[in-house]
């Protein structure tokens, strides 16, 4: 459920005094740091099961030092569940491994956590539902059931029985985890949902501005946070903020990230956000505002970002874009250093130009903006620190580009006026050098496919051996001759 791998800390929700550390200690005093969270009985079951000698690998068991911030269910829940699900992949890696005293003593510690997080829960929480209850008391089953049948394994030596039993505690394992991500998803929900109410019921510019921001933290934990958002009509709710302008443009811009955020069109989901597009409409309309007017780089990028994800959503907001003279706002800010100064804020206007330029009266509105002369620049989009990210976002404005270049190129018009301004041999010199492309193989099938497509406007503009190698043979044999161009065979 969680879906944090690679040792992420949960601590980008800002509370006083509150972190997420790893420790790394011996077994004692990992038992002492968890007396803190556990109940009398439950510390007697850790001591029971702590080894007094240590494994190699037992220094690097997770702990949470301290308590959970009081009265912070959200936080609780974070930290719990990432505690949790990392505790149920590692039981699972040494179940692999055969190696059943730390699955017995890890699964007498999740037990622990798993107790510890519905007790602390529910005292925060004050009341649950039915079906909170129900789903709770099976996870507890599971847990007891996981501690108990991984101690009779300890006991047991015959090979045979042991095959068969290491196949209960991985069923009774993936069943623990489907409870666990249950309970987790239905908490989550309640508590997100108590976060929007919030949001819709306040008077008080402080409190709408600081719950904006909690809202905008959770969607950095991922997916299932972002669908919880979006399934709660979180994104609705912050319809209101980006329409009034009587919130800060900080309170405004921070909704435009959660919007950023939940319509990403790399979320593996959309089913939920239908009820967005009863919105929608005064979503794109404040976020071109807000792109129009923003007073620095950073509120542009978050606006222009969440405008790029809402035309992947829905082909409606493109036209809706045009009709609200969007194109004339996006370019006119590209000249504009104070709010377009990064290749990661170019790339978020060339994919709005991509995903508009499909409307036939796009191709017109960029012509008579000078668009084109733009989209050529971004062409030659480099990067300047040359760090990984700043790279891969200078090659997916170079790619977008050429795609939007290609796209709109079936205008006559815009056509000619990329071949008055020597887009030809910019795309020809990003086929053939892949020091200009990064070697990026995207870049270079989008630049053949813009280039073939101007070739058949304006044919005399390539010269014969360009004709002969990147636009007369098929697709697939000009990308391997420009992909081996850096190669040599001794």
């Amino acid at each position: 459920m969680m879906a944090l791998p690679g040792g992420r800390h949960l601590d980008s929700i800002p509370l006083p005094g509150q972190r997420l550390h790893l420790m790394q200690v011996d077994s004692v005093q990992r038992w002492m740091e968890d007396l803190k969270l556990m109940t009398e009985c439950e510390c007697m079951c850790v001591l029971q099961a702590k080894p007094i000698s240590l494994e190699e690998d037992a220094q690097g068991d997770l702990i949470l030092a301290g308590g959970p911030s009081p009265g912070d269910p959200l936080q609780l829940l974070l930290k719990r569940g990432w505690v949790i699900s990392t505790e149920l992949r590692r039981i699972g890696q040494k179940l692999a491994q055969d190696r059943w005293a730390r699955v017995h003593s890890m699964s007498v510690r999740l037990t622990c956590h798993a107790r510890s997080m519905v007790s602390e829960y529910s005292a925060i929480s004050k009341s649950s539902s039915q079906e909170m209850g129900q789903v709770e008391k099976l996870l507890m089953e599971k847990c007891s059931e996981l501690s108990a049948v991984t101690e009779r394994c300890l006991q047991a030596e015959n090979e045979h029985v042991l095959k068969s039993m290491k196949a209960c505690v991985s069923e009774t394992l993936s069943t623990l985890g489907q409870h666990f991500g249950q309970l987790l998803e239905l908490a989550l929900t309640r508590e997100v949902q108590a976060l929007v109410r919030k949001i819709d019921s306040s008077d008080n510019v402080y409190t709408t501005e600081s719950t904006t921001g909690n809202l905008f933290s959770l969607t950095q934990e991922g997916a299932p946070l972002c669908r919880i958002i979006a399934k709660v009509d979180g994104v609705l709710c912050l319809a209101d903020i980006l329409t009034d302008d009587s919130h800060s443009e900080a309170t405004r811009a921070e909704a435009a990230a959660v919007v950023a955020q939940v319509t990403s069109p790399h979320l593996p989901f959309t089913q939920h956000l239908s009820s967005f597009l009863e919105s929608m409409e005064e979503i794109v309309t404040a976020l071109v505002k807000l792109c129009q007017e923003a007073s620095s780089g950073e509120v542009f990028l978050l606006a222009s970002a969440a405008l790029a994800n809402i035309t992947f959503f829905d082909t409606m907001a493109c036209e809706m874009l045009l009709q609200l003279n969007a194109i004339r706002v996006l370019l006119e800010a590209c000249s504009d250093k104070q709010r377009v100064d990064t290749p990661y804020t170019r790339d978020q206007i060339v994919t709005i130009l991509a995903n508009m330029s499909v409307l036939e009266q796009c191709a017109s509105d960029i012509v008579q903006e000078n668009g084109v002369q733009l989209i050529m620049g971004m062409l030659s989009e480099k990067p300047r620190s040359g760090t990984p990210a700043e790279v891969a976002a200078c090659e997916r404005v170079q790619q977008k580009a050429a795609v939007t270049l290609a796209r709109l190129s079936r205008d006559p018009d815009v056509a000619r006026e990329a071949v008055r301004l020597n887009c030809m041999s910019r795309l020809i010199e990003l086929c053939r050098s892949p020091s200009e492309r990064n070697s990026s193989d995207a870049v270079l099938v989008a630049c053949l496919a813009a280039l073939r497509r101007l070739a058949g406007v304006c044919p005399e503009g390539l010269q014969d051996s360009d004709f002969q190698q990147l636009v007369q043979p098929r697709l697939v044999d000009s990308f391997l001759l420009c992909s081996n161009m850096e190669e040599s065979f001794v």
